[in-house]
């Protein structure tokens, strides 16, 4: 007689994100973070004073010095939140740091205006970890890649979205980029939607179709009696 279990389609949700917390981070991820989030806030601190030091004049370094720690301590925030049931996320975390951290670098090394690509890689980048760091956070990193796509594309655009009306209303139209807004926007919105897209591809659990074959029934949610 076969009985038959939930499939993990009426489960995914809470089978993810319990197996994607229960993964301990590599010792690399947990230097990088701390090593990203002390500089960042170093950075940060000295552009509050003295904007010319990140080459930020005219672009909202009050803000930025504001609104990047804020984004450095959200994962910490949403994990205290949670009740700290579940290991740190430090992969996370780390994708969460790493556009804040990358802009304050690429403006302090004045990689903006020195290399004509270097915008664009930004946002594609960025949101790609922002995407992934989702991903992460709501365990939709095992999820099937169809799932991935559509909760990283939709992530993605719409923090893309949030971005540039943060970058148009903070300095854009204080500054000489005012002209070219328009076109500079649709741009870098197409590359966040490539940077989602591109997260959903490269987040997942490496050799998790082998284990599910392993399984076998199991992973099913059946058992023959």
């Amino acid at each position: 007689m076969t009985m038959l279990r939930p499939t993990p389609s009426t489960t995914a949700g809470r089978t993810w994100a319990v197996g994607s917390a229960a993964r301990a981070a590599p010792g690399w991820v947990v230097a990088a973070d701390v090593v990203a989030k002390t500089l960042l806030f170093l950075a940060v601190a000295r552009v509050a004073v003295d904007p010319g030091w990140g080459n930020l004049e005219g672009k909202a370094p009050g803000t930025r010095a504001l609104t990047y720690p804020m984004l450095a301590l959200l994962v910490p925030a949403l994990h205290l939140a949670a009740g700290r049931t579940r290991p740190y996320p430090w992969v996370a975390d780390l994708l969460v740091t790493v556009p804040a951290f990358s802009d304050v670098l690429g403006n302090r090394l004045d990689l903006y205006d020195r290399v004509v690509w270097f915008d664009d890689a930004m946002h594609l980048v960025s949101t790609a970890a922002l995407s992934a760091a989702v991903l992460v956070l709501t365990g939709a990193d095992r999820a099937s890649f169809r799932h991935r796509v559509q909760l990283s594309v939709a992530a993605g655009v719409t923090l893309s979205l949030a971005w540039e009306l943060w970058e148009f209303y903070a300095f854009v139209t204080r500054s000489g980029e005012a002209p070219t807004a328009y076109a500079d926007t649709l741009g870098d919105l197409a590359l966040g939607w490539v940077g989602a897209v591109l997260a959903a591809v490269l987040v997942g659990v490496p050799g998790r179709r082998g284990r599910d074959r392993q399984e076998g029934p199991r992973a099913t949610g059946r058992r023959d009696l």
